[in-house]
């Protein structure tokens, strides 16, 4: 609260971008389970905010066969994870690469919404002015990308 006590024009928004429809997907995650045998595990850290996000990935044929997730993010990167969770099972590197990179673009470059089966990715459009959190939304993309190239390496090795 300002000295006036009212909010502050930024409480606002912050309050406005932790929609409903944000706060419904971080509460439901999906594939929360960490693997037994994965083919790769991944964390990755956001500095800024200290949210982490730990992949563990099956992959056979070169697709995502099984997927597990260790989610310690924001609510925005606790949705970003859900979305990424409910959608990579049987995607390929390519494919979570380009979601990955379209998610990105729309974050920091207003570009579109990335394709389906990540377009759900687009509740967190009203997160682009938020520059602080737009590393945690990246997390479960990016840790998912980093573990199918791990395990894409351990497969020609």
């Amino acid at each position: 609260m300002g000295k006036t006590g009212k909010a502050m024009s930024g409480d606002s928004d912050l309050i406005k971008l932790y929609s409903s429809r944000i706060l419904a997907l971080a509460a439901d995650i999906p594939h929360l389970d960490r693997l037994q045998a994965p083919d790769a595990t991944v964390k990755k850290r956001s500095p800024l905010c200290g949210s982490a996000v730990t992949v563990d990935i099956k992959v056979g044929d070169g697709r995502i066969t099984d997927f597990g997730q260790d989610v310690k993010a924001c609510a925005l990167g606790q949705a970003s994870a859900a979305v990424t969770g409910a959608n990579v099972i049987g995607r390929t590197l390519q494919e979570v690469e380009t979601a990955r990179d379209q998610l990105k673009a729309m974050l920091t470059q207003d570009g579109p919404v990335p394709d389906a089966p990540f377009d759900g990715l687009e509740v967190l459009q009203p997160a682009k002015e938020f520059k602080n959190r737009h590393a945690s939304i990246m997390l479960a993309l990016e840790a998912t990308l980093e573990a199918m190239q791990a395990a894409a390496k351990e497969q020609c090795a």
